[in-house]
């Protein structure tokens, strides 16, 4: 369709023009790590999350409660598309108590979370984590934790809908805490066996996160950088800092932030890398980046999330760790560092714990915006005519005009409230 043929003709076209484009443009949202991730080559092949979209465009159902007074199901969507969560759902549905049963998975593959236990598809012997153990603000909104007590792990076999397995190149990553955590086997989330058994060395790859220092009964290994919570792999048969069994890594420092993100990449033949940062603020630390501790990996494509690839179908024991998850995905392919880093500021800027006290403006970088950061009201447009819009980082659209060259009040002009937004300043129109 020509859009042009639309619009009048004459002196007010061009405002008409910039109105339109604006319009056009005010339903897309910043993307998330699974957008960063497809850019870079190396998509999502699952993405998990009680708290947030992890793609700009998801508009669908983040996870599953049962209330337990009838053992009614209710979904919890995004509260946008690319937002986070509708938690007011959760609140007004949960009248008494309310365990998680799934966790959907965002990608097109279907590769949902489901606790392992009575009354799930799966079975075992877990029990479903309750819904509302940790609520908290993201992007100024209330949301919940998957909070991971022993006893509760969730599982899905990822092996025949994308999850790499063999030797095939994968990467993943979640966001969990620095102040819940132990030192029980095993507080995993990634790539493991689809027997639900400690099968072979590099049947599993996946992100450890906790206090375990695995391979301290041999006299050399000593975990002596502080008293964790550390990220390491957990690649069956042991949990690894580096690729040695026998010497700890002096490099992986305990990551003790209320937010952590953890990553993990491996090639599947020679090379793996682990990573950790503050999941408020800053950018990443490589605690390792060389050869793999086995000669090839061995995946069988299972996704396991909360315990260790060995647990917990009927008879095969129960977790005995713990920890928070808020969100994690697993890509095929080996994600180049820049995207890494890329994915950490999308973190970063997500406002985790941030409460809505000051006016922030966080940076974000769409193609063809122009993101202004700034902790003042007034902004001042350099070009022509520029479109202004504001959101909250959880992707409501706040306030939205088009202005002429010159200095703006945010709360004069747009009526925008003292909050942590989102601004993208688009030029329609050079002078």
């Amino acid at each position: 369709m020509n859009f042009e043929n639309l619009m009048p003709r004459g002196i007010h076209r061009m405002r008409y023009l910039a109105i339109f484009l604006f319009l056009a443009c005010a339903s897309t949202f910043a993307s998330g790590p699974c957008d960063i991730y497809a850019t870079g080559g190396t998509p999502c092949v699952a993405a998990h999350s009680t708290v947030r979209a992890l793609y700009g465009s998801y508009a669908g159902n983040l996870y599953q409660v049962r209330r337990s007074s009838d053992n009614t199901m209710k979904d919890i969507p995004v509260l946008t598309p690319g937002g986070v969560a509708k938690s007011a759902v959760q609140d007004a549905f949960c009248t008494s108590t309310c365990v998680i049963t799934k966790v959907y998975d965002q990608s097109a593959n279907g590769n949902f979370m489901e606790y392992q236990g009575a009354g799930s598809s799966i079975t075992g012997s877990a029990a479903p984590a309750v819904a509302t153990t940790e609520k908290f603000k993201l992007a100024g909104e209330n949301v919940y934790s998957l909070y991971i007590k022993p006893g509760n792990t969730y599982w899905r076999d990822g092996s025949k809908s994308g999850v790499p397995t063999g030797a095939a190149p994968e990467g993943m990553y979640m966001v969990t805490s620095g102040k819940h955590f132990n030192g029980g086997c095993c507080f995993d989330y990634g790539n493991s066996e689809t027997t639900r058994k400690a099968d072979a060395a590099g049947a599993m790859d996946a992100i450890y996160f906790g206090s375990s220092c695995w391979f301290n009964t041999t006299a050399s290994y000593k975990c002596t950088t502080g008293s964790g919570p550390w990220v390491q792999a957990d690649l069956e048969w042991g949990l690894f800092a580096s690729n040695s069994s026998t010497t700890w890594n002096p490099k992986t420092v305990s990551m003790t932030s209320t937010y952590v993100t953890a990553m993990l990449k491996n090639n599947g033949t020679t090379r793996m890398a682990l990573k950790g940062g503050n999941a408020q603020s800053g950018g990443l630390s490589t605690f390792w980046d060389g050869a793999l501790p086995y000669s090839k990996m061995v995946k069988q494509g299972a996704i396991v999330l909360g315990s260790g690839g060995d647990c917990c179908r009927v008879g095969g024991g129960v977790n005995q760790s713990e920890g928070t998850f808020y969100e994690g995905a697993m890509v095929a392919g080996y994600p180049t560092d820049a995207v890494d880093s890329a994915v950490q500021a999308n973190i970063a800027a997500a406002g985790y714990g941030s409460a809505t006290t000051e006016v922030s403006f966080k940076r974000s970088l769409p193609s063809g915006e122009r993101i202004l950061r700034t902790v003042q009201d007034r902004i001042r447009l350099e070009n022509g005519i520029s479109e202004v819009a504001v959101y909250s980082l959880g992707g409501k659209l706040l306030g939205r005009g088009t202005f002429g060259k010159g200095e703006i009040s945010l709360r004069a002009d747009l009526g925008i409230q003292e909050g942590i937004h989102l601004v993208r300043v688009r030029s329609v129109v050079q002078p």
